[in-house]
């Protein structure tokens, strides 16, 4: 019998979906009475998931749309949450479970125009808005115009990007704030401590809330709100006891790299030395996280070549590869670049070059993503397994010069407070200056849309593990002596350090090497 493609379509329509073009020509079509929240295109790969554990369904929706764009994910996390049979994993046989890249940037870069910046930033004030808007206090929230143009004063709320910060002869804090509307000034009081303290640390063109008064063509400040990340955010916890450990910055091809205690990690890994307890958790390790800066490059700073031990980028790649191939080949490797890397600097930076990393792409447990990326490792069908935010971190240098909280508070050597302050904005670089930025018209890659269980950097050569909502932040260490531009800048590295989680009790050991 053909199917009722009219009953179909007011069916989904009435429920709040859109159907998909493929259930169509399915056989046997059964709709549900309800639809999971928040799919808004059935398809028949939802329609196989209804009713399965664990799907994380805002996660599905996202991965299709990427899918639609050409990204990797979709399939695979269908493959995961279809299967018949529960993926088991022995942490004595070590048996391999590929990770899903949920999101992995991939557009070649093209010359840009003075519109792309514009529809660049467009798309990011509404990706954030959006997120505002989840607030009470600003649900209610108007236009720039519609404010300026009230003659009474009264209660108002808005989301602007911040484009001006100055101190009043009064020691207030003024604001200047845009929206697609236009302008309006915010006044920030010195005597309201909290509100001053949040208004101080603003960077420039980061997205905020504000709620207030309006009168004279401008806000009276009551409240200031960030995107920042809900309460009730889950700590994830694996039905299964692996471990997963993070590194950065190796800087192979550097005379200052750490060779002898790289090969000591190499050891450990393989079981060859440590405790027996250390030895333990050498055998549970799942996954390895690298976190960019793998070689030290040619050319990246004045005088480097004087520094390099080598100095061939084929040659670097060459040696880290034949590092890192030593590491178990039931162990997956995931590794995105940083600004030494041989690619480009403007962010967010696509997969490593495959003509200079080609021996590193022919590694079998190795998989390459983006700087950022979000990748998702664990998965299972009773459970939706862990999205990990991987940033090698270039803005933290502009963060630590220009946030007044966080340089006064340990600067680099505290690497919780830059990361507690980007998950706060849910932008990974809200300043457009903090680093090189590609303008993507059609997104803005660096905005945290999805809530991570971790979020790991690199960059600062400092080692840290901290907790803010339920992520577990981690920045790794390096693999590299002080250098002597780190000696100039008054700059000590905490090397050969190593981050190891246990994903069944999210405990956090730091492994040190040196």
């Amino acid at each position: 019998m053909a199917i009722d493609k009219s009953f179909i379509v007011k069916h989904c329509i009435d429920k709040g979906v859109l159907p998909g073009a493929d259930i169509f020509s399915a056989e046997n079509l059964i709709l549900p009475e309800t639809f999971p929240h928040p799919i808004t295109v059935v398809t028949n790969d939802v329609l196989k998931l209804i009713g399965q554990e664990h799907v994380d369904w805002l996660q599905l929706d996202r991965l299709r749309s990427y899918h639609e764009h050409g990204r990797p994910g979709y399939e695979e996390y269908i493959q995961v949450f279809s299967s018949k049979e529960k993926i088991v994993f022995s942490p004595v046989e070590q048996k391999f479970k590929p990770s899903i890249i949920l999101n992995s940037y991939n557009r070649e870069g093209t010359p840009y125009t003075v519109g792309d910046f514009v529809q660049h930033f467009k798309h990011r004030y509404a990706a954030l808005e959006r997120i505002l808007r989840i607030r009470p206090e600003l649900q209610n929230s108007i236009s720039i115009n519609r404010i300026v143009r009230k003659q009474s004063r009264e209660p108002v709320s808005i989301v602007g990007i911040v484009l001006d910060k100055s101190e009043t002869k009064n020691g207030n804090i003024m604001l200047t704030v845009d929206d697609p509307t236009g302008p309006i000034r915010v006044l920030i009081n010195k005597n309201r401590p909290d509100l001053f303290a949040t208004a101080k640390d603003l960077v420039y063109d980061e997205v905020v809330g504000i709620s207030g008064v309006c009168g004279d063509k401008m806000i009276f400040a009551n409240n200031l709100f960030l995107p920042d990340i809900p309460y009730n955010q889950e700590l994830k916890q694996s039905t299964e006891d692996i471990y997963v450990l993070f590194l950065s910055d190796v800087h192979v091809g550097s005379e200052y790299f750490l060779e002898k205690e790289f090969k000591r990690f190499l050891r450990w890994i393989n079981g060859k030395t440590g405790t027996a307890e250390q030895k333990e958790i050498a055998n549970k390790i799942s996954y390895v996280f690298i976190a960019g800066d793998i070689v030290d490059g040619v050319g990246v700073y004045p005088g480097q070549d004087s520094e390099l031990l080598i100095k061939d980028i084929y040659e670097q790649y060459k040696e880290f590869a034949s590092l890192i191939a030593q590491i178990p080949k039931h162990i997956q490797i995931i590794i995105c670049p940083g600004n030494h890397d041989a690619l480009r600097l403007g962010e967010p930076q696509p997969v490593l070059d495959q003509e200079f990393a080609a021996p590193i792409y022919k590694l079998s447990n190795v998989t390459i993503v983006s700087n950022p990326s979000l990748v998702n490792i664990g998965a299972q069908k009773n459970f939706p397994g862990f999205n990990i935010l991987l940033y090698h971190g270039y803005s933290f240098d502009y963060i630590v010069a220009n946030v007044d909280s966080i340089r006064s508070g340990g600067g680099y050597r505290r690497a919780d407070l830059i990361m507690k302050f980007l998950l706060k904005r849910r932008h990974l670089a809200p300043a457009q200056g903090s680093t090189p930025r590609i303008p993507d018209p059609d997104t803005d890659p660096l905005v945290i849309n999805q809530v991570p269980d971790f979020f790991v950097t690199g960059h600062i050569h400092y080692s840290m593990v901290a907790n803010y909502r339920n992520i577990t932040m981690i920045s790794g260490s390096c693999w590299q002596r002080t250098t002597s531009f780190q000696e100039k800048m008054g700059h000590q590295p905490e090397p050969a350090r190593v981050p190891v989680v246990n994903l069944k009790t999210r405990n956090v050991k730091i492994l040190k090497f040196m």
